[in-house]
């Protein structure tokens, strides 16, 4: 059985102890102080780009982002808000919403972060950056076309999958919806190649997450995939040579099968040409994989591209085994992910188990919104702690970064997502007329056959 002991340290001083105490920080208040240093609002454009007109004031665009990333629903939010004009917050949802200029807000608060010197305390490697992914299952509410039934998840229910990418400074930098019977895998390469801010060079996915194909295709883009490995004695390893050759030599280690080299010959230069075609962002890997799929039988080159990977995959198994280094980087990296799945459902507290859209368009705006609110408190978090840092008496720095490398800065106590409640006498109102104490005579609308006040 293949071990991996942990890694972790216990510093002196706990993260948790540097952030505020007794003081809880607005999530609009968040969303304001990042955008003033990050300016991920100019990433959002109107429908109609040529469009000369005076742009919403921010507090309609914080609006709409809380409306869809807390999972409040844009038109409850509206009318729970005060100082939100009715017109002005619709036009902004109108014009302004769409996922590309969603997109690019996460895009700007990620290449801020990216800059800053606390983040990058997180890297294992100052020429390496390390990130991985992972799925997370939300049911939705009501009949959707686009989401799927799935009884182990969702019960009688309908559901999705939220597919998210973060690195090993915790930025997420990707993430997408899909239905919550699609395989990961096909989606993972598109995370990869979404931006240039964050440039992967490993990349990990938990056990159900990887295949031979993903192995060969992943190599050929230049991205190391290490995947976590559960049940390792059931894994195979493959050879150029008959498995007699390497006993013949007294190998502790022998493979299980023969890689079919004519397979790959006979078909490389297709293999190229379709890795050529994702590099350059022709069409996207999942786009692919889909069609690759779609045959009746397995296709060709499909076979071909699994063959090389197996290659790639053997390689990698007795890095796997030799390294207990990358064992400790892999799993901690995926313990980051699944705390970043906490941090999801926390944000999305107007239904953490349950979104509130139902149409794709909506899916993927909410997820954006939501990715967006991750990243800005994630950013304030780096802000204070640069703060703190700075602050700090000379003697007491390195303390400090200590608990910042063996903590985590993915923390929201100290922030308030859920708005403020009002206990002033004006509240104090029976707003709809239920005060009355009027009672309704059922008998004769013949309800019950026997007289309610017997």
């Amino acid at each position: 059985m293949l071990s991996t002991p942990k890694a972790e340290t216990t510093p002196s001083l706990p993260l948790s102890s540097l952030f505020p105490k007794g003081q809880y920080i607005s999530a609009l208040e968040v969303l304001h102080t990042i955008n003033k240093q990050a300016h991920f609002l100019d990433g959002f454009e109107h429908w109609q780009k040529q469009h000369r007109v005076p742009k919403p004031k921010d507090q309609c665009f914080f609006a709409g982002i809380m409306g869809y990333g807390c999972n409040i629903g844009v038109d409850k939010l509206l009318r729970i808000s005060k100082s939100i004009a009715e017109s002005e917050y619709e036009n902004t949802l109108n014009w302004y919403f769409s996922l590309d200029n969603l997109l690019a807000a996460n895009d700007k608060v990620v290449a801020f972060m990216d800059s800053m010197t606390v983040a990058n305390v997180y890297r294992r490697d100052a020429d390496k950056l390390h990130t991985s992914s992972d799925g997370q299952k939300f049911e939705i509410n009501a009949e959707s076309l686009f989401a799927s039934y799935s009884f182990k998840y969702f019960g009688q229910g309908q559901g999705v999958s939220v597919y998210s990418f973060i690195d090993e400074r915790n930025l997420a930098f990707y993430s997408t919806v899909i239905s919550a019977n699609e395989r990961e895998v096909a989606y993972m390469i598109d995370g990869l190649m979404h931006n240039d801010v964050v440039q992967s060079d490993i990349h990990s996915t938990d056990t159900h997450g990887y295949s031979e194909l993903l192995f060969g295709a992943t190599h050929l883009l230049d991205f190391y995939f290490a995947p976590r490995i559960k049940g390792f004695a059931k894994q195979r390893l493959y050879s150029f040579e008959k498995i007699a050759h390497y006993k013949a030599l007294a190998y502790p280690i022998l493979p299980d099968g023969y890689i079919d080299t004519d397979l790959i010959e006979k078909y490389w230069d297709e293999i190229l040409r379709f890795l050529v075609t994702i590099k350059l962002k022709e069409a996207t890997a999942s786009q692919l994989f889909k069609r690759l799929n779609s045959y009746a039988k397995q296709h060709p080159l499909y076979k071909a591209l699994k063959e090389f990977g197996k290659i790639i995959k053997s390689l990698f198994m007795l890095d796997y085994i030799a390294d207990v280094k990358l064992r400790q980087a892999i799993e901690k990296q995926l313990n980051k992910g699944e705390l970043g799945n906490r941090f999801n459902r926390a944000i999305s507290f107007g239904g953490s188990r349950e979104l509130s859209f139902v149409e794709k368009d909506e899916l993927d705006l909410a997820d954006a919104a939501r990715r967006l609110i991750r990243n800005a408190i994630l950013c304030w978090n780096y802000l204070y702690l640069s703060k703190q840092l700075a602050q700090a008496e000379p003697e007491k720095q390195a303390s400090i970064i200590e608990s910042i490398k063996a903590g985590s800065p993915i923390a929201w106590r100290h922030i308030n997502l859920h708005g403020e409640y009002d206990f002033s006498d004006e509240r104090l109102v029976d707003s709809v007329g239920l005060t009355s104490p009027n009672l309704i005579d059922l008998n004769h609308l013949g309800i019950w056959d026997v007289d309610i006040q017997a």
